[in-house]
């Protein structure tokens, strides 16, 4: 079992930001790799904490964990932490190295990778997309192919060492100071930290030797997505000079408006319309859910407002295990108007014993029925 994010920091869930914020640079310096040289136990640790506060420092991926812990991001295909490596940590939480290691401290380098005087490599910019789903595709899963224009190492670009840094990707100074002589390092500002200048440009290529080129990337969407969630997909951002690729950001829509269902978390809900005559005598009805369909039994004399719950016929949860219910709402439909014979039949009717209103204790309010739909 994952250890809770709130307990590596040492926090309680009433934490602030500011304390999520401190807590995870307190454990960043106590645990930096260039402190730790060779320790693999401190580099775990290092590790755990940046992907702790990956999750605590956002609001919309805090408010999720709340709810759900680990299994709102488990098996969801890059929702959440998980999988960081180095570069991926220095790149996102900069502002928190950048004055805990190197400039002013003198004591360590953010930027100087892990394992002790290595180069961090250089990543390529992350890109965005939008994708929209409808209801059906969140209940079963989906592979999107989506069209995305991307920065790519054109052919005929070579790079070489870059010869500031002499491809370390790193510059460093000392000054002399009233405690000694202190040494700071710093990203290369020739190559970027990368170790690589360009040596030749392919034809039509930026002035770094990219060029924009349209790819088609398959996205593979769990099922169980909830609108406002994102997927990573990695490696398929812009690529870097002499670098790795970027990762493609996905957020995605869920569009209800052309379902005839409508969402509560796992369960959904569907109205069905029934005639006098139905209601009256009980039926049976065929209708749609999101993964089949299925036929419903209503018995005779059925009131209207009363809800019918299909055990495990609503959208899965997103950690596999179950589903959520689909909630059926019976409503009979009154005929605006009438031919003379029906006419002839409602007057002959509205007197007669069986069709006087009589409720019994269990034919339930409606404010009790949306009370027991969300209990």
């Amino acid at each position: 079992m994952k250890e809770d994010y709130y307990d590596i920091l040492g926090l309680d869930k009433n934490a602030s930001a500011q304390e999520i914020k401190k807590a995870y640079r307190k454990m960043a310096v106590k645990y930096h790799p260039d402190k730790n040289p060779g320790d693999d136990e401190a580099e775990r640790k290092f590790k755990k904490a940046a992907e702790a506060y990956e999750v605590l420092s956002d609001p919309n991926k805090k408010a999720k964990y709340d709810q759900y812990g680990h299994a709102a991001f488990d098996g969801s295909g890059g929702f959440g932490g998980g999988g960081m490596d180095m570069d991926d940590i220095f790149s996102q939480f900069g502002d928190i190295f950048g004055s805990a290691f190197g400039g002013e401290s003198g004591g360590f380098s953010g930027f100087s990778g892990f394992g002790g005087g290595q180069r961090r490599q250089n990543k390529g910019g992350n890109l965005r997309i939008k994708v929209t789903l409808d209801l059906k595709e969140v209940a079963n899963g989906v592979d999107k192919k989506v069209k995305v224009s991307r920065k790519k190492q054109a052919e005929g670009t070579t790079y070489k060492t870059c010869p500031q840094c002499k491809g370390t990707g790193q510059v460093t100074k000392v000054t002399n100071t009233i405690l000694g002589r202190m040494q700071t390092a710093a990203p290369c500002g020739t190559c970027g930290g990368s170790g690589k200048s360009l040596d030749k440009r392919g034809s039509g290529t930026d002035a770094h030797g990219l060029k924009t080129e349209e790819e088609l990337v398959s996205i593979n969407i769990p099922a169980g997505v909830e609108d406002g969630m994102q997927l990573k997909v990695p490696g398929k951002g812009n690529e870097a000079p002499g670098g790795i690729a970027g990762d493609l950001i996905v957020l995605l829509q869920v569009d209800e408006s052309s379902n005839e269902f409508q969402r509560d978390g796992e369960n959904l809900h569907q109205e069905v319309y029934l005639s006098f005559s139905e209601a009256a005598l009980g039926t049976s009805k065929e209708i749609e859910t999101v993964t089949s369909k299925v036929r419903i039994k209503i018995e005779p004399g059925v009131q209207s407002g009363k809800i019918l719950r299909l055990r495990n016929k609503g959208l899965p949860k997103l950690n596999g295990y179950g589903a959520g219910d689909m909630l059926v709402h019976l409503n009979v439909w009154t005929p605006k108007e009438l031919n003379k014979e029906q006419t002839e039949f409602f007057e002959r009717m509205k007197d007669h014993e069986n069709f006087r209103p009589k409720p019994k204790q269990s034919d339930k309010s409606f404010f009790d029925k949306v009370k027991d739909m969300f209990s």
